[in-house]
Protein backbone atom coordinates (compact mmCIF):
# COMPACT_ATOMS: atom_id res chain seq x y z
CA UNK A 1 0.00 0.00 0.00
CA UNK A 2 2.53 2.55 0.51
CA UNK A 3 4.64 1.16 -2.05
CA UNK A 4 6.43 3.95 -4.25
CA UNK A 5 5.79 6.82 -1.09
CA UNK A 6 8.96 9.09 -0.93
CA UNK A 7 9.53 8.87 3.05
CA UNK A 8 10.73 13.02 2.57
CA UNK A 9 8.44 13.88 1.16
CA UNK A 10 5.84 12.66 4.27
CA UNK A 11 8.06 14.02 6.45
CA UNK A 12 7.48 17.23 4.15
CA UNK A 13 3.60 17.05 4.08
CA UNK A 14 3.54 16.29 8.30
CA UNK A 15 5.26 19.60 9.25
CA UNK A 16 3.68 21.45 6.31
CA UNK A 17 0.55 19.95 7.65
CA UNK A 18 1.35 20.87 11.42
CA UNK A 19 2.73 24.09 10.87
CA UNK A 20 -0.25 25.11 8.70
CA UNK A 21 -2.42 24.45 11.89
CA UNK A 22 0.37 26.51 14.21
CA UNK A 23 0.75 29.38 12.69
CA UNK A 24 -3.21 30.56 12.54
CA UNK A 25 -3.07 30.51 16.16
CA UNK A 26 0.09 32.64 16.79
CA UNK A 27 -1.54 35.07 14.29
CA UNK A 28 -4.64 35.33 15.41
CA UNK A 29 -2.85 35.71 18.79
CA UNK A 30 -0.79 38.54 17.95
CA UNK A 31 -3.59 40.53 16.63
CA UNK A 32 -6.01 39.61 19.49
CA UNK A 33 -3.49 40.54 22.00
CA UNK A 34 -2.93 44.14 20.60
CA UNK A 35 -6.72 44.32 19.73
CA UNK A 36 -7.25 43.92 23.49
CA UNK A 37 -4.55 45.64 24.54
CA UNK A 38 -6.20 48.97 22.58
CA UNK A 39 -9.51 47.60 24.27
CA UNK A 40 -8.13 48.02 27.59
CA UNK A 41 -6.56 51.46 27.26
CA UNK A 42 -9.53 52.92 25.49
CA UNK A 43 -11.60 52.54 28.15
CA UNK A 44 -9.22 53.94 31.03
CA UNK A 45 -8.74 56.74 28.57
CA UNK A 46 -12.97 57.12 27.88
CA UNK A 47 -14.59 55.06 30.79
CA UNK A 48 -16.74 54.05 28.20
CA UNK A 49 -18.88 50.70 28.79
CA UNK A 50 -18.61 49.90 25.40
CA UNK A 51 -14.98 49.10 25.29
CA UNK A 52 -15.52 47.11 28.71
CA UNK A 53 -17.53 44.81 27.17
CA UNK A 54 -15.56 44.37 24.13
CA UNK A 55 -12.64 43.45 26.06
CA UNK A 56 -14.75 40.53 27.79
CA UNK A 57 -16.50 39.48 25.46
CA UNK A 58 -12.97 39.06 22.91
CA UNK A 59 -10.69 37.54 26.11
CA UNK A 60 -12.87 34.14 26.33
CA UNK A 61 -11.63 33.40 22.52
CA UNK A 62 -8.20 35.13 23.11
CA UNK A 63 -7.18 32.24 26.25
CA UNK A 64 -8.40 29.20 24.12
CA UNK A 65 -6.77 30.26 20.99
CA UNK A 66 -3.51 31.33 22.97
CA UNK A 67 -3.68 27.77 24.89
CA UNK A 68 -4.28 25.67 21.45
CA UNK A 69 -1.13 28.11 19.63
CA UNK A 70 1.21 26.27 22.28
CA UNK A 71 -0.01 23.41 22.36
CA UNK A 72 0.71 23.26 18.55
CA UNK A 73 4.01 24.77 19.07
CA UNK A 74 5.10 22.05 20.86
CA UNK A 75 4.06 19.68 18.84
CA UNK A 76 5.77 21.52 15.70
CA UNK A 77 9.12 20.75 17.98
CA UNK A 78 9.03 17.86 18.59
CA UNK A 79 9.49 16.96 14.93
CA UNK A 80 12.70 18.66 14.45
CA UNK A 81 14.45 15.72 17.03
CA UNK A 82 12.20 12.97 15.29
CA UNK A 83 11.72 13.82 10.97
CA UNK A 84 14.45 16.20 10.81
CA UNK A 85 17.23 15.15 13.09
CA UNK A 86 20.23 16.00 10.80
CA UNK A 87 18.93 19.48 10.17
CA UNK A 88 18.71 19.69 14.23
CA UNK A 89 22.57 18.63 14.38
CA UNK A 90 24.01 20.75 11.58
CA UNK A 91 21.74 23.96 11.93
CA UNK A 92 21.59 23.17 15.67
CA UNK A 93 24.09 25.68 16.67
CA UNK A 94 22.44 28.78 14.84
CA UNK A 95 18.65 27.36 15.32
CA UNK A 96 19.10 26.54 18.93
CA UNK A 97 19.38 29.70 20.70
CA UNK A 98 17.67 31.76 18.35
CA UNK A 99 14.61 29.69 19.01
CA UNK A 100 16.06 29.52 22.99
CA UNK A 101 15.60 33.33 22.96
CA UNK A 102 12.25 32.84 22.03
CA UNK A 103 11.30 31.34 25.09
CA UNK A 104 13.76 33.02 27.85
CA UNK A 105 11.99 36.52 26.68
CA UNK A 106 8.68 36.41 24.93
CA UNK A 107 7.29 33.14 26.33
CA UNK A 108 8.65 33.55 29.59
CA UNK A 109 6.76 37.69 29.54
CA UNK A 110 3.62 36.05 27.90
CA UNK A 111 3.45 33.75 30.54
CA UNK A 112 4.50 35.60 33.22
CA UNK A 113 1.68 38.16 32.45
CA UNK A 114 -0.79 36.35 30.94
CA UNK A 115 -3.10 35.37 34.11
CA UNK A 116 -2.90 38.91 35.28
CA UNK A 117 -4.50 39.50 31.85
CA UNK A 118 -7.19 36.86 32.40
CA UNK A 119 -7.99 36.88 35.42
CA UNK A 120 -7.02 39.86 37.23
CA UNK A 121 -9.22 42.11 35.88
CA UNK A 122 -11.49 42.91 38.68
CA UNK A 123 -8.54 41.99 40.98
CA UNK A 124 -5.77 43.87 40.21
CA UNK A 125 -5.75 47.86 39.91
CA UNK A 126 -6.56 49.56 36.76
CA UNK A 127 -3.24 50.00 35.54
CA UNK A 128 -1.70 47.21 36.65
CA UNK A 129 -3.75 44.86 34.26
CA UNK A 130 -3.44 47.08 31.95
CA UNK A 131 0.31 47.04 31.73
CA UNK A 132 0.02 43.21 31.53
CA UNK A 133 -2.26 43.13 28.29
CA UNK A 134 0.29 45.64 26.97
CA UNK A 135 3.48 43.24 27.95
CA UNK A 136 1.29 40.11 26.65
CA UNK A 137 1.02 42.11 23.59
CA UNK A 138 4.76 43.06 23.38
CA UNK A 139 5.50 39.47 24.21
CA UNK A 140 3.15 38.26 21.42
CA UNK A 141 5.43 40.17 18.53
CA UNK A 142 8.56 39.73 20.76
CA UNK A 143 7.94 35.87 19.74
CA UNK A 144 7.09 36.67 16.44
CA UNK A 145 10.51 38.61 16.38
CA UNK A 146 11.99 35.56 16.85
CA UNK A 147 10.39 33.09 15.04
CA UNK A 148 10.91 35.04 12.44
CA UNK A 149 14.29 35.37 12.44
CA UNK A 150 15.21 31.15 12.28
CA UNK A 151 12.99 31.12 9.17
CA UNK A 152 14.54 33.99 7.81
CA UNK A 153 17.71 32.96 8.11
CA UNK A 154 16.49 29.27 6.62
CA UNK A 155 15.77 31.45 3.33
CA UNK A 156 18.82 33.71 3.61
CA UNK A 157 21.58 32.61 5.26
CA UNK A 158 23.97 35.04 6.85
CA UNK A 159 26.50 35.42 9.55
CA UNK A 160 27.91 31.81 9.58
CA UNK A 161 30.75 29.48 8.82
CA UNK A 162 30.64 25.64 8.00
CA UNK A 163 32.99 23.48 10.52
CA UNK A 164 34.89 20.05 9.36
CA UNK A 165 31.58 18.36 10.90
CA UNK A 166 29.08 20.18 8.30
CA UNK A 167 27.71 22.21 11.14
CA UNK A 168 26.50 25.52 10.32
CA UNK A 169 28.77 27.69 13.31
CA UNK A 170 28.12 31.47 14.35
CA UNK A 171 30.12 34.18 13.16
CA UNK A 172 28.01 37.56 13.50
CA UNK A 173 25.14 37.00 15.53
CA UNK A 174 24.03 40.59 14.43
CA UNK A 175 24.51 39.28 10.90
CA UNK A 176 22.18 35.86 11.66
CA UNK A 177 19.49 38.12 13.40
CA UNK A 178 19.02 40.74 11.07
CA UNK A 179 19.63 38.61 7.94
CA UNK A 180 18.56 40.27 4.35
CA UNK A 181 15.14 39.28 4.00
CA UNK A 182 14.09 39.13 7.90
CA UNK A 183 13.02 43.29 8.27
CA UNK A 184 10.63 42.69 4.92
CA UNK A 185 9.50 38.97 6.38
CA UNK A 186 8.81 40.21 9.71
CA UNK A 187 6.94 43.20 8.95
CA UNK A 188 4.76 41.41 6.08
CA UNK A 189 3.74 38.96 8.89
CA UNK A 190 2.90 41.08 11.72
CA UNK A 191 0.94 43.14 9.34
CA UNK A 192 -0.92 39.82 8.24
CA UNK A 193 -1.91 39.15 11.65
CA UNK A 194 -3.32 42.50 12.53
CA UNK A 195 -5.42 41.97 8.89
CA UNK A 196 -6.66 38.97 9.77
CA UNK A 197 -7.44 39.32 13.72
CA UNK A 198 -9.30 42.99 11.83
CA UNK A 199 -11.44 40.63 9.70
CA UNK A 200 -11.77 38.25 12.17
CA UNK A 201 -13.73 40.82 14.80
CA UNK A 202 -15.47 42.31 11.42
CA UNK A 203 -16.94 39.54 10.54
CA UNK A 204 -18.26 38.73 14.40
CA UNK A 205 -19.70 42.19 14.66
CA UNK A 206 -21.61 41.76 11.22
CA UNK A 207 -22.72 38.64 12.00
CA UNK A 208 -24.75 40.38 14.91
CA UNK A 209 -25.79 43.58 12.88
CA UNK A 210 -27.58 41.02 10.42
CA UNK A 211 -29.56 39.65 13.35
CA UNK A 212 -30.59 42.76 14.22
CA UNK A 213 -28.09 43.34 17.02
CA UNK A 214 -26.89 47.17 16.39
CA UNK A 215 -25.89 48.24 20.29
CA UNK A 216 -22.80 50.25 20.89
CA UNK A 217 -20.07 47.25 20.95
CA UNK A 218 -21.57 45.60 18.08
CA UNK A 219 -21.34 48.57 16.10
CA UNK A 220 -17.78 49.20 17.05
CA UNK A 221 -16.06 45.46 16.37
CA UNK A 222 -17.46 46.72 12.49
CA UNK A 223 -16.33 50.10 13.13
CA UNK A 224 -12.56 49.31 14.65
CA UNK A 225 -12.14 46.50 12.41
CA UNK A 226 -13.04 48.55 8.87
CA UNK A 227 -10.46 51.74 9.87
CA UNK A 228 -7.54 48.52 10.38
CA UNK A 229 -8.58 47.07 6.83
CA UNK A 230 -8.68 50.53 5.35
CA UNK A 231 -4.91 51.68 6.81
CA UNK A 232 -3.47 48.09 7.15
CA UNK A 233 -4.11 46.40 3.83
CA UNK A 234 -2.97 49.48 1.30
CA UNK A 235 0.16 48.82 3.75
CA UNK A 236 0.38 45.21 3.25
CA UNK A 237 0.51 45.80 -0.88
CA UNK A 238 3.34 48.13 -0.43
CA UNK A 239 5.23 45.67 2.31
CA UNK A 240 4.69 42.97 -0.12
CA UNK A 241 6.08 45.01 -3.08
CA UNK A 242 9.04 45.66 -0.72
CA UNK A 243 9.51 41.85 0.57
CA UNK A 244 9.36 41.04 -3.36
CA UNK A 245 12.19 43.12 -4.00
CA UNK A 246 14.49 41.51 -1.63
CA UNK A 247 13.12 38.15 -2.91
CA UNK A 248 14.31 38.81 -6.39
CA UNK A 249 17.66 39.82 -5.15
CA UNK A 250 17.94 36.99 -2.72
CA UNK A 251 15.82 34.25 -4.06
CA UNK A 252 15.29 34.79 -7.92
CA UNK A 253 14.60 31.66 -8.80
CA UNK A 254 11.21 32.04 -6.39
CA UNK A 255 10.69 34.64 -7.83
CA UNK A 256 10.49 32.90 -11.20
CA UNK A 257 8.43 30.33 -9.67
CA UNK A 258 5.90 32.69 -8.55
CA UNK A 259 5.06 34.35 -11.94
CA UNK A 260 5.29 31.05 -14.04
CA UNK A 261 8.84 32.49 -16.03
CA UNK A 262 10.27 29.59 -17.66
CA UNK A 263 12.84 32.15 -20.43
CA UNK A 264 14.53 35.09 -19.14
CA UNK A 265 12.90 38.04 -20.31
CA UNK A 266 13.17 41.91 -20.67
CA UNK A 267 9.85 43.36 -20.23
CA UNK A 268 8.14 40.63 -19.15
CA UNK A 269 4.69 39.75 -18.76
CA UNK A 270 2.86 39.70 -15.40
CA UNK A 271 1.08 36.67 -15.68
CA UNK A 272 -2.45 36.72 -14.66
CA UNK A 273 -3.43 32.92 -15.08
CA UNK A 274 -2.06 29.84 -16.79
CA UNK A 275 -1.13 26.43 -16.27
CA UNK A 276 3.39 26.08 -15.51
CA UNK A 277 4.01 22.95 -16.79
CA UNK A 278 7.25 21.89 -15.07
CA UNK A 279 8.41 18.96 -17.63
CA UNK A 280 7.46 21.00 -20.37
CA UNK A 281 9.58 23.87 -19.19
CA UNK A 282 6.59 26.30 -20.28
CA UNK A 283 3.48 28.11 -18.64
CA UNK A 284 0.16 26.83 -20.82
CA UNK A 285 -2.51 29.08 -22.09
CA UNK A 286 -0.93 32.28 -20.35
CA UNK A 287 -2.98 35.34 -20.21
CA UNK A 288 -0.55 38.30 -19.02
CA UNK A 289 -0.34 41.80 -19.06
CA UNK A 290 2.94 42.61 -21.41
CA UNK A 291 6.14 44.45 -19.28
CA UNK A 292 3.87 44.92 -16.20
CA UNK A 293 5.77 42.00 -14.66
CA UNK A 294 9.30 43.71 -14.83
CA UNK A 295 7.69 47.00 -13.86
CA UNK A 296 6.25 45.27 -10.76
CA UNK A 297 9.57 43.83 -10.17
CA UNK A 298 12.69 46.37 -11.17
CA UNK A 299 10.60 49.33 -11.41
CA UNK A 300 11.63 49.27 -14.99
CA UNK A 301 9.76 48.84 -17.78
CA UNK A 302 12.09 46.30 -19.72
CA UNK A 303 13.66 45.25 -16.49
CA UNK A 304 15.30 41.78 -16.50
CA UNK A 305 13.76 38.85 -14.98
CA UNK A 306 15.58 35.08 -14.94
CA UNK A 307 13.35 32.86 -16.05
CA UNK A 308 13.80 29.34 -14.08
CA UNK A 309 15.42 27.65 -17.20
CA UNK A 310 18.42 30.08 -15.84
CA UNK A 311 18.75 27.82 -12.42
CA UNK A 312 19.82 24.25 -12.57
CA UNK A 313 16.44 21.89 -12.96
CA UNK A 314 17.38 19.89 -9.51
CA UNK A 315 17.00 23.51 -7.91
CA UNK A 316 13.38 24.14 -9.42
CA UNK A 317 10.72 24.28 -7.10
CA UNK A 318 7.23 23.02 -7.30
CA UNK A 319 6.01 25.86 -10.23
CA UNK A 320 2.12 25.23 -10.34
CA UNK A 321 1.88 25.04 -6.28
CA UNK A 322 4.06 28.21 -6.09
CA UNK A 323 2.30 30.34 -8.79
CA UNK A 324 -0.67 29.00 -7.67
CA UNK A 325 -1.06 29.80 -3.52
CA UNK A 326 0.59 33.54 -4.61
CA UNK A 327 -2.24 34.13 -6.85
CA UNK A 328 -4.39 33.40 -3.93
CA UNK A 329 -2.73 35.25 -1.29
CA UNK A 330 -1.97 38.41 -3.89
CA UNK A 331 -6.22 38.26 -4.57
CA UNK A 332 -7.52 37.79 -1.29
CA UNK A 333 -4.70 40.92 -0.14
CA UNK A 334 -6.78 43.20 -2.98
CA UNK A 335 -9.92 41.75 -2.17
CA UNK A 336 -9.44 43.10 1.87
CA UNK A 337 -8.09 46.51 0.77
CA UNK A 338 -11.38 46.45 -1.52
CA UNK A 339 -13.44 46.21 1.66
CA UNK A 340 -11.81 48.66 3.07
CA UNK A 341 -11.95 50.99 0.52
CA UNK A 342 -16.07 50.30 0.51
CA UNK A 343 -16.01 50.99 4.25
CA UNK A 344 -14.81 54.53 3.70
CA UNK A 345 -17.35 55.31 1.32
CA UNK A 346 -20.04 53.34 3.39
CA UNK A 347 -18.77 55.18 6.49
CA UNK A 348 -18.94 58.43 4.94
CA UNK A 349 -22.56 58.12 3.53
CA UNK A 350 -23.50 56.83 7.25
CA UNK A 351 -24.78 53.42 5.99
CA UNK A 352 -21.57 51.28 7.47
CA UNK A 353 -24.03 49.64 9.73
CA UNK A 354 -26.95 49.62 7.19
CA UNK A 355 -25.78 47.78 4.30
CA UNK A 356 -26.73 44.21 4.54
CA UNK A 357 -24.86 43.19 1.28
CA UNK A 358 -21.78 44.80 2.76
CA UNK A 359 -21.92 42.66 6.45
CA UNK A 360 -22.80 39.56 4.48
CA UNK A 361 -19.51 40.44 2.36
CA UNK A 362 -17.52 40.69 5.21
CA UNK A 363 -19.10 37.62 7.01
CA UNK A 364 -17.88 35.78 3.78
CA UNK A 365 -14.12 37.10 3.98
CA UNK A 366 -13.82 36.50 7.87
CA UNK A 367 -11.40 34.07 7.29
CA UNK A 368 -9.79 35.12 4.41
CA UNK A 369 -6.67 36.12 6.16
CA UNK A 370 -6.12 33.19 7.47
CA UNK A 371 -6.48 31.58 3.95
CA UNK A 372 -3.87 34.43 2.68
CA UNK A 373 -1.52 33.37 5.15
CA UNK A 374 -1.56 29.55 4.75
CA UNK A 375 -1.35 30.72 0.88
CA UNK A 376 2.30 32.50 1.77
CA UNK A 377 3.81 30.45 3.68
CA UNK A 378 2.84 27.93 1.52
CA UNK A 379 4.57 30.29 -0.96
CA UNK A 380 7.23 30.69 0.92
CA UNK A 381 8.10 27.28 2.17
CA UNK A 382 7.48 25.67 -0.80
CA UNK A 383 9.58 28.42 -3.26
CA UNK A 384 12.74 27.98 -1.11
CA UNK A 385 12.84 24.04 -1.76
CA UNK A 386 14.86 21.99 -2.71
CA UNK A 387 16.44 23.71 0.49
CA UNK A 388 16.14 23.80 3.69
CA UNK A 389 18.60 26.62 4.48
CA UNK A 390 18.22 28.31 1.04
CA UNK A 391 21.80 27.13 -1.02
CA UNK A 392 23.72 25.53 1.91
CA UNK A 393 21.79 22.38 2.91
CA UNK A 394 19.16 20.34 0.73
CA UNK A 395 16.18 19.24 2.17
CA UNK A 396 16.80 15.44 1.43
CA UNK A 397 20.31 15.72 2.97
CA UNK A 398 18.00 17.26 6.00
CA UNK A 399 15.59 14.58 6.92
CA UNK A 400 15.91 11.57 9.59
CA UNK A 401 16.76 8.27 8.41
CA UNK A 402 13.32 7.22 9.45
CA UNK A 403 11.16 4.44 7.88
CA UNK A 404 8.06 4.95 5.59
CA UNK A 405 5.80 3.27 7.97
CA UNK A 406 6.79 5.33 10.81
CA UNK A 407 6.32 8.94 8.78
CA UNK A 408 3.03 7.84 7.22
CA UNK A 409 2.08 6.34 10.58
CA UNK A 410 2.87 9.47 12.42
CA UNK A 411 1.42 11.95 9.62
CA UNK A 412 -2.13 9.72 10.10
CA UNK A 413 -1.97 10.07 13.71
CA UNK A 414 -1.68 13.58 13.54
CA UNK A 415 -4.44 14.59 11.21
CA UNK A 416 -6.88 12.56 13.52
CA UNK A 417 -6.14 14.33 16.41
CA UNK A 418 -5.75 17.65 15.26
CA UNK A 419 -9.17 17.40 13.47
CA UNK A 420 -10.51 16.21 16.38
CA UNK A 421 -8.35 18.30 19.32
CA UNK A 422 -8.41 21.77 17.26
CA UNK A 423 -12.03 21.68 15.25
CA UNK A 424 -12.77 21.01 19.26
CA UNK A 425 -11.64 24.34 19.83
CA UNK A 426 -12.42 26.25 17.20
CA UNK A 427 -16.05 25.16 17.19
CA UNK A 428 -16.36 26.38 20.92
CA UNK A 429 -14.37 29.80 19.36
CA UNK A 430 -17.30 30.01 16.64
CA UNK A 431 -19.73 29.05 19.47
CA UNK A 432 -18.69 32.01 21.97
CA UNK A 433 -18.44 35.03 18.92
CA UNK A 434 -21.94 33.56 17.92
CA UNK A 435 -22.88 35.14 21.02
CA UNK A 436 -23.54 38.66 21.39
CA UNK A 437 -21.50 40.89 23.75
CA UNK A 438 -23.49 41.07 27.46
CA UNK A 439 -23.29 44.06 29.74
CA UNK A 440 -20.95 43.12 32.38
CA UNK A 441 -22.47 41.24 35.63
CA UNK A 442 -19.91 42.16 38.92
CA UNK A 443 -19.22 38.95 40.65
CA UNK A 444 -20.76 36.67 37.67
CA UNK A 445 -18.41 33.61 37.15
CA UNK A 446 -19.40 33.18 33.42
CA UNK A 447 -17.27 36.32 32.86
CA UNK A 448 -13.94 34.51 33.41
CA UNK A 449 -12.26 32.51 31.02
CA UNK A 450 -12.48 29.11 33.84
CA UNK A 451 -16.14 29.03 33.07
CA UNK A 452 -16.15 30.13 29.50
CA UNK A 453 -14.40 26.82 28.86
CA UNK A 454 -17.27 24.70 30.05
CA UNK A 455 -15.71 23.77 33.68
CA UNK A 456 -18.11 23.78 35.99
CA UNK A 457 -17.12 24.10 39.82
CA UNK A 458 -18.37 21.55 42.23
CA UNK A 459 -21.46 22.34 44.39
CA UNK A 460 -19.93 24.85 46.97
CA UNK A 461 -16.96 26.20 45.48
CA UNK A 462 -16.01 29.42 44.84
CA UNK A 463 -16.28 30.11 41.24
CA UNK A 464 -13.79 32.98 41.64
CA UNK A 465 -11.15 30.40 43.50
CA UNK A 466 -11.54 28.23 40.08
CA UNK A 467 -9.83 30.49 38.14
CA UNK A 468 -6.82 30.96 40.23
CA UNK A 469 -6.30 27.19 40.52
CA UNK A 470 -3.47 25.09 39.35
CA UNK A 471 -4.72 21.87 37.19
CA UNK A 472 -3.85 18.77 38.47
CA UNK A 473 -0.87 17.11 37.07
Amino acid sequence: MLDGLDPVLLARIQFGFVIAFHILFPAMTIGLASYLAVLRGLHLWTRLETYDRLFRYWIKPFALIFGMGVVSGLVMSYQFGTNWSVFSERAGPVVGPLMGYEVLTAFFLEAGFLGIMLFGKDRVGKGLHFFATLMVAFGTALSAFWILSVNSWMQTPAGFSINEAGQFVPEDWWAIVFNPSFPYRLVHMVLAAYLSTAFIVGATGAYHLLRGRRDAPVRTMVSMAMWMAAIVAPAQIVMGDLHGLNTLEHQPAKIAAMEGHFETDRGAPLLLFGLPDRDAGETRYAVGIPHLGSLILTHEWNGEIKGLKAFPREDWPNTALVFWTFRAMVGIGMLMALAGMVSLWLRWKGRLYDTPWFQRALVGMGPAGLVAIICGWITTEVGRQPYVVYGELRTYDAVSPIALPGVAGSLLAFIVVYVLVFGAGTFYVLRQLGQAPRPHEPGKAADTPVRAAGITPAAGQNPDAMAHARPAG
